[in-house]
């Protein structure tokens, strides 16, 4: 199953480059160009002048200052090899938590071999992005979010007592989550939990396109006849899936510019798979949606402006099974599947393409920004939706079948910069 390994990290040195708060930064693909530019006018050395590189030539840019930045000393490379116990700990929805975890490197698989397992489908452009960063640089500068079994939580126990000192690291950005870090380079500890996740499978909880390139660029370094086997690792963060602080946000979506776009004939096409209920209310909509949701039901909002919304609930839920024969049970009984089946694709026209392409389909993570979407013409409608289970994930991935796009959101994201792996 699973071969996991200290490594020893690359990471900054703050006497050199500053304060680490201002050196690292939220994963790549959620920053805009106005945050980049911040980042880097806080502290020319943050993390993201390697993570999303600009300019003309940027990968190659990157691949410089990488080396630049080792011989100046504003980045070394650990004398010892060693697991890095991370945690983060936050506020999200009035609920105050925090879960922890272990960064290593994992031995690439493909995902053929059921050991290493996506649940996201991916787009190739992401991929060939983040192929070029790795050939530039040989580096992985963030970590890939994976989750394991472990029913005994034997692991995490390990973890928290390996993790009482003081951390080598502590800081809270700026959405409030604090970061913390910690070292272990005992040589006793780290081979019993390496032994312990020698029958483990890992499930990608986010990284999907950061796994594919590394799986990319092993192919290429065997090609090529280089490398020294450290190709053959990923950095990966490993959560227990069961873990307390494990927290899924949902990923509304937005359907936009669709030019026979109608309401009532949507409602009316609904009622036969849906209960349909007109509320009076859109600021009620996640409170009876999360009622819904413990009690084990399908259901959305459909929102299109004003001040009520229609809520939908899934009348028979095998009705999936009938028009998705090729799929698992656990595919069949995805919130997203539901949405996407019966109202984006049949009612619609919305196919699997285009909401790739995201044609006439938006994304977007908070309530409050789907409901603004609408109401300032952004959007036609809205669907609110509950956050998929961390249990549906893993029967998914088990199945050897991936979600649709955007179907999980793990928060909060894992901060870039604290640790990289230098192939």
């Amino acid at each position: 199953m699973a071969e996991i390994r200290p490594f020893k990290a690359l990471r900054f040195n703050t006497d050199k480059a500053g304060a680490i708060g201002e050196l690292v930064c939220p994963p790549y693909d959620i920053i805009s160009e106005e945050q980049r530019i911040a980042y880097l006018q806080r502290n020319p050395h943050n993390i993201i002048r390697l993570e999303l590189p600009k300019g003309e030539h940027p990968y190659e840019e990157a691949g410089e200052t990488l080396q630049r930045w080792l011989s100046e000393g504003i980045l070394q490379q650990d004398e010892q090899e060693g697991l890095y116990i991370y945690e983060e700990e936050f506020t999200v929805n009035g609920l105050h938590t925090k879960f922890k975890g272990c960064i290593v490197r994992v031995k690439l698989e493909e995902f053929s071999k059921g050991v290493v397992l996506p649940h996201e489908e991916t787009l190739s452009k992401a991929k060939e992005d983040r192929f070029n960063l790795m050939k530039a640089t040989d580096c992985n500068f963030s970590q890939i979010y994976s989750l394991y079994m472990d029913p005994a939580h034997t692991i995490t126990q390990q973890l928290d007592q390996l993790s009482e000192d003081a951390p080598v690291h502590e800081l809270t950005d700026n959405d409030g989550v604090t970061h913390r870090l910690w070292i272990v380079t005992d040589k006793q500890a780290i081979t019993a939990i390496c032994e312990a996740f020698a029958d483990k499978k890992l499930y990608i909880a986010d990284g999907h396109h950061r796994y594919e390139t590394a799986l990319n660029y092993r192919n290429y370094c065997r090609e090529q006849h280089k490398g020294n086997g450290g190709e053959d690792y990923v950095m990966m963060m490993l959560v227990d899936m069961e873990h307390p602080g494990l927290v899924v946000l949902p990923t509304h979506r937005l359907v936009r510019d669709l030019p026979s776009f109608d309401k009532e004939k949507l409602l009316e096409g609904c009622k036969a798979y849906f209960e349909v209920s007109e509320e009076p209310d859109i600021q009620t909509a996640e409170a009876r949606l999360k009622t819904l949701y413990e009690a084990g039901k399908k259901a959305f909002a459909f929102y299109c402006g004003g001040e009520g919304y229609a809520l939908l609930t899934l009348k028979d839920e095998h009705i999936l099974a009938e028009l998705l024969p090729e799929k698992s049970a656990a595919s069949q009984g995805l919130d997203v599947t539901v949405l996407h089946t019966l109202v984006l694709e049949k009612i619609f026209g919305i196919d699997a393409e285009n909401m790739a392409r995201q044609i006439n389909l938006t994304y977007v993570k908070q309530f409050e920004d789907a409901v603004a979407a609408v109401q300032n013409g952004k959007a036609q409608c809205a669907f609110i939706l509950n956050p998929t289970k961390v249990t549906e994930i893993r029967d998914v991935a088990a199945a050897g079948e991936k979600m649709p796009q955007k179907s999980t959101y793990f928060y909060p994201k894992l901060i870039t910069g604290l640790v990289m792996n230098r192939f």
